[in-house]
């Protein structure tokens, strides 16, 4: 885009000042060398002028016998219309806005006939300045480079004029305005053209969007959507990041959500659009910053379910699947009709469970009211049914179940300081920190759910990789209750992962 502004204004200056000017510079070599009568330098002013205006005239001409340039035109007449609908106090409909005219008295087209014949009076000044008696030091075509840059010099100068009068004569509509006002008004009947009615609602709605920025700061604005090389894209989302090319997995997560692609389909791609690549960014730092993936982009999934997560809950992992799966496959084999999931945090397993199981009533409960919020809305947008309770624990639940299930907080105290920052930063710490121990809660649990589980009940549980032995203690020295048939189950990886228990006897 730099490069088309830069040769477009570079291939402006050439035609409308350099040719003219180094024109003017050899019809006057030529008059200095063949003739002995000396011209005026205001008439080589003019010349130059008469030069300018007709290399703009013809250039107009020839752009107009383009097909995509005379659609532009009409496009432009469209929005000489609407704003001409819009000064007449008129609603801007198209059947109001055809009925206006392709002509305005503000129009870039005039203001450039402005811009050529302001020129002429402003580089008559650059014929004053005595910079032929520096001729002997630079010579002819020095002189003629350095009339040249004064020229250009002068350009922003011309130009702020020349807008000025432009404002100026559209405050009158007398006779001698019309006359100065006529050329640019009559270049108009070459740079304009009348359009059809879906290029004026096109003009309509752009100059209701300019409204709208008009008199809303913070508004929304659109940008181009252009296309980005995926190179590119992927070193740019690579900086953001923070990684090295080699580690590539959160890049490319990011790429497929916003694209809503799978990974494999990444390695195919050429290009991604500009729009797409903003939110690729916007994640990208987002994540630089050590926020769970999974909090960048406000859900995970879970065992088929879309849960949202903030960092007001633990971000579920795959290993609690496992304890969903396990639960689910007892309740249909005992045909249990209650569940209370304890701790719930986003309620993924509560909600879950109840999917897979629809006639069971299920019961979540947390410690936090931020939680619950999140999981409200989990069960809102999934359809699902819950009950949901903020309880520290046992204290505000109510009644009996076949199945107490829960993923309590289970790391040490000490070792919570020593988590990855993703995790120590970003997730809550009343989720993970399960005292000195890491067993505060399982004791809690055990010992407070003989008011709240069934006789022949089941206690389940998931657990730290290395806290079988700890879980089964607590479990088999429970006050005034008695566990039966207690099992220990492995993640796919072979890790100590769930403990279900079931409960025989209350003393």
């Amino acid at each position: 885009m730099w490069f088309a502004v830069l040769v477009g204004l570079a291939l402006a200056i050439a035609l409308f000042f350099v040719i003219p000017h180094f024109s003017i510079e050899g019809i006057r070599a030529l008059v200095s060398k063949f003739s002995a009568t000396t011209i005026p330098e205001y008439c080589y002013n003019l010349i130059e002028g008469v030069i300018r205006i007709l290399i703009f005239v013809i250039y107009i001409l020839l752009t107009s016998l383009m097909k995509e340039i005379k659609r532009v035109y009409r496009y432009h007449g469209a929005e000489h219309k609407t704003i001409s609908c819009f000064e007449h106090g008129l609603e801007l409909t198209v059947e109001n806005v055809q009925k206006q005219s392709t002509i305005h008295d503000r129009c870039g087209t005039t203001f450039m006939f402005l811009v050529m014949i302001v020129s002429v009076a402003l580089f008559s000044i650059v014929g004053i300045v005595p910079i032929d008696s520096i001729k002997a030091q630079v010579g002819s075509v020095g002189v003629m480079f350095i009339k040249l840059l004064v020229k250009l010099a002068l350009l922003p100068l011309v130009a702020g004029i020349s807008y000025e009068i432009l404002k100026f004569l559209a405050k009158f509509d007398n006779w001698f305005v019309k006359i100065i006002k006529a050329p640019g008004l009559l270049l108009q009947k070459i740079t304009t053209a009348e359009p059809d009615d879906s290029m004026v609602e096109v003009a309509i709605t752009a100059f209701k969007t300019v409204q709208l920025l008009d008199s809303d700061k913070e508004a929304e604005v659109s940008k181009f959507n252009t296309k980005v090389l995926i190179d590119k894209a992927k070193a740019q989302l690579n900086k953001a990041l923070k990684i090295d090319t080699n580690d590539s997995a959160d890049r490319d997560w990011i790429i497929t959500e916003v694209l809503k692609i799978n990974r494999s389909e990444v390695a195919n791609l050429k290009y991604i659009w500009s729009n797409d690549f903003d939110k690729m960014l916007e994640y990208a730092e987002e994540r630089g910053t050590g926020k769970p993936l999974q909090q960048v982009f406000g859900y995970t999934d879970f065992y088929g379910m879309k849960i949202n997560v903030s960092r007001d809950v633990l971000c579920p992992r795959p290993e609690t699947e496992y304890l969903v799966e396990q639960v689910s496959k007892l309740i249909k084999e005992n045909n249990y009709t209650d569940v209370l999931d304890l701790c719930t945090g986003s309620g993924a397993i509560a909600l879950v469970v109840k999917r897979d199981n629809c006639s069971v009533n299920v019961t979540a409960s947390d410690i936090s009211e931020k939680a619950l919020v999140v999981a409200k809305q989990n069960a809102e947008e999934n359809n699902l049914q819950v009950n949901f309770v903020i309880s520290n624990l046992f204290d505000k639940v109510q009644g009996e179940f076949d199945i107490i299930v829960s993923n309590p907080p289970y790391i040490e105290s000490d070792v919570v300081k020593t988590l990855d920052p993703e995790v120590r930063f970003f997730e809550p710490l009343i989720a993970l920190d399960g005292g000195k121990d890491g067993l505060d809660y399982y004791r809690k649990i055990v010992n407070g759910c003989k008011n709240h589980l069934k006789i022949g009940g089941i206690l389940a549980f998931e657990i730290g990789y290395n806290q079988k032995d700890s879980v089964i203690s607590i479990l088999e020295n429970a006050q005034d209750m008695v566990f039966d048939d207690i099992k220990c189950m492995q993640d796919l990886e072979n890790n100590d992962r769930m403990i279900f228990a079931k409960l025989v006897e209350i003393k």
